[in-house]
C-alpha cells in the first residue's frame, strides 16, 4: 500500500476509530495467542533482537534478573549476535540460537517474549509482527516512525491483547516518578509549561562513498519497510539515526526520553492542537539530513511544550543540559539526564524538595509479562505512542519549511521567542552562522487531536508525512 493510498483509503476513518481495536481494516486471521501462564518461579524465555548497539544493554538488563532467559538472539550483522551470544553463554553456561532474520524469532514456539533495540524505522513493524505471533515486545523508543504507525501499534496491541512496553526508561525512575507527583499535586500551582531539552554535541558523520555491504550482514532485511537503497556506512550502524528514511534525529533518539517526561508532567494524554519548529543543520556539511539544532513548540491551548535540540556545544539552561524545566505557578521542577535526580525550586530559585531513586525498565516489562496485568507496565504503548509521535510532529514540520534568515525572529509566543533566541546565541558562539548559513522556518500546523491529523493550510502535504510507502513484503499488518 503506498503513503497516499494508504491515507485516501483508510487513515481518517482509521483515526476517528484509533481507540478500538477494528478500525478501517479488514481483519486478517486470528492472531497466534501464547497458552503459556507462568508460575512464580518460571523464567520468561527471551529473544533480543538487535544488539549491535543499544540491545546490549538489554542482553545485561535480563541476565541480570532471576525470573528471565535470554534463549535466542537475533541480528541482520552475525558477528554482532555471535559476540552477544557469547556474552549470554559466558554468563550463563548456555548459548542462545541465532536468528539472522526476526521473522524466524516469530515462529519459535519456544520464545514468549521479545526485546527489540532495533533502528527506529522497524520498531512497529517487528513489535506488531511479534504481538501476531503470540509474543509480549519490549521496543525502544521511539516505538514508531511516523504517527500513524505508531496508532496502528497500539490498535495492534489492542487487538491482540499482548504486554507491550516501550523503553522510556525513566518511567520506571523512582527520582521522575517523585516529581511527577508533586507537579501533579498541585504542589505548584497550575502548570502551564514544559520545556524538553536535548544540548548533546554531535560531531559530523561526514562524506562517505556507497560500498559493498560488509560480509555477514542480510541488508535487505536491514532496510526492511524503508526504501531500496544502496550499502553506505553513513546509513548504517548507528549513523541512520541522522536520516528521515530510518531515523528520527536527537528529537526521536535521545530527546524521547525527554519529550515523555514533559508532556507526562503537562498531564496531556492526547496530541496537541498546534505544533512548529525552527532549525538546521550547521557547522559542518555531511550526509545527515536531520537537524543538529532545532526548537519545536506543542500548542495544547491551556498548557505547552517547548523543545530544544542542540547539537553543537552549549550551556545548560537552570542546571540541566539533557532534561526537563517544568514551570508552575509558584516555581518549577528540574528533571535531570539520569533520570534519577529531581529538584523542586521555588519562583526565586530556592530548593523546595529533592527527589532520588532509579529504577529497573526490564524488570518492569518481565513483571508484567508474568502476571499478565497492563497496570504493572511502567511504559504502555500508548503512552509510548504519544510521546513518540510529539517527535515525528516537530519533524513533520521542520521538512515541510523554507530556509530564510534569522531576521525572521520577531515571535508573538514570548516562550518560544525565548528558545529562538537562545537557538541563536547558541549558533554563533559556535560559529555556525556564516553570512550564507540559512535556518529552516518549519510549516505552522494545526492539527485535530483526537483523528491525529492536520487540518487546515497545508493539511494534505502534511498528512502525506504522517504515515510513509513501506517496501513490499515489510508492510505493517492489518488492524
Amino acid at each position: 500500500m503506498t503513503r497516499r493510498g494508504f491515507l485516501d483509503e483508510a487513515f481518517f476513518a482509521a483515526a476517528i476509530a484509533s481507540l478500538t481495536a477494528s478500525g478501517a481494516f479488514a481483519a486478517e486471521p486470528a492472531p497466534v495467542r501464547s497458552k503459556r501462564r507462568f508460575g512464580a518461579a518460571d523464567r520468561v524465555r527471551m529473544a533480543v533482537i538487535g544488539v549491535h548497539g543499544r540491545g546490549m544493554a538489554h542482553v545485561e538488563g535480563y541476565l541480570g534478573l532471576a525470573d528471565a532467559e535470554i534463549v535466542a538472539i537475533c541480528d541482520v550483522d552475525l558477528s554482532s549476535a555471535e559476540k552477544a551470544a557469547a556474552a549470554v553463554e559466558k554468563k550463563t553456561g548456555k548459548k542462545p540460537k541465532i536468528y539472522q532474520d526476526l521473522r524466524k524469532v516469530f515462529e519459535d514456539k519456544d520464545i514468549d517474549a521479545v526485546s527489540c533495540a532495533l533502528p527506529i524505522h522497524w520498531h512497529s513493524l517487528a513489535a506488531s509482527w511479534a504481538m501476531q505471533a503470540g509474543k509480549d515486545v519490549y521496543v525502544e523508543k521511539p516505538c514508531s516512525h511516523n504517527v500513524s504507525e505508531g496508532r496502528r501499534l497500539v490498535q495492534m496491541q489492542q487487538r491482540t491483547g499482548r504486554i507491550c512496553q516501550v523503553g522510556t526508561q525513566s518511567r520506571s525512575a523512582k527520582a521522575v516518578q517523585g516529581g511527577i507527583k508533586f507537579l501533579h499535586d498541585g504542589k505548584l500551582g497550575k502548570v502551564t509549561l514544559a520545556r524538553g531539552l536535548c544540548y548533546k554535541p554531535r560531531k559530523s558523520i561526514g562524506i562517505k562513498p556507497d560500498g559493498p555491504v560488509p560480509s555477514g550482514v542480510d541488508y535487505d532485511i536491514w532496510l526492511g519497510p524503508a526504501p531500496k537503497r544502496p550499502f553506505n556506512p553513513n546509513r548504517f550502524h548507528y549513523e541512520w539515526h541522522w536520516n528521515f528514511d530510518y531515523g528520527a534525529g536527537d528529537l526521536g533518539n535521545q530527546g524521547i526520553h525527554q519529550m515523555d517526561i514533559a508532556r507526562w508532567a503537562l498531564d496531556k494524554h492526547e496530541l496537541p492542537r498546534g505544533v512548529e519548529s525552527i532549525g538546521c543543520r550547521l557547522g559542518y556539511v555531511d550526509q545527515a539530513n536531520t537537524p543538529n539544532t532545532v526548537v519545536s513548540t506543542y500548542d495544547y491551548g491551556d498548557k505547552q511544550l517547548i523543545f530544544e535540540v542542540r547539537g553543537l556545544p552549549t550551556e545548560g539552561l537552570m542546571g540541566a543540559s539533557i532534561g526537563d524545566i517544568v514551570y508552575g505557578e509558584n516555581g518549577y521542577v528540574v528533571f535531570t539526564a539520569s533520570y534519577g535526580k529531581a529538584a523542586a525550586f521555588d519562583k526565586e530559585g530556592k530548593p523546595l524538595e529533592t527527589f532520588s531513586g532509579g529504577g529497573d525498565h526490564f524488570a518492569a516489562f518481565i513483571r508484567a509479562v508474568k502476571s499478565r496485568k497492563q497496570s504493572d507496565l511502567a511504559a504502555p504503548v500508548l503512552e509510548g505512542h504519544l510521546s513518540s509521535a510529539l517527535c515525528h510532529l516537530g519533524n513533520v514540520s521542520y521538512r515541510l519549511g523554507t530556509e530564510g534568515g534569522p531576521a525572521k525572529s520577531n515571535f508573538a509566543n514570548k516562550p518560544f521567542g525565548e528558545a529562538y533566541s537562545r537557538m541563536i546565541t547558541h549558533l554563533t558562539a559556535n560559529n555556525a552562522l556564516t553570512p550564507d548559513a540559512k535556518l529552516r522556518f518549519g510549516a505552522s500546523l494545526t492539527l485535530d487531536p483526537k483523528q491525529e491529523r492536520f487540518i487546515g493550510t497545508g493539511d494534505k502535504e502534511a498528512n502525506l508525512l504522517l504515515t510513509r510507502e513501506y517496501r513490499k513484503g515489510f508492510e505493517l499488518p492489518k488492524v
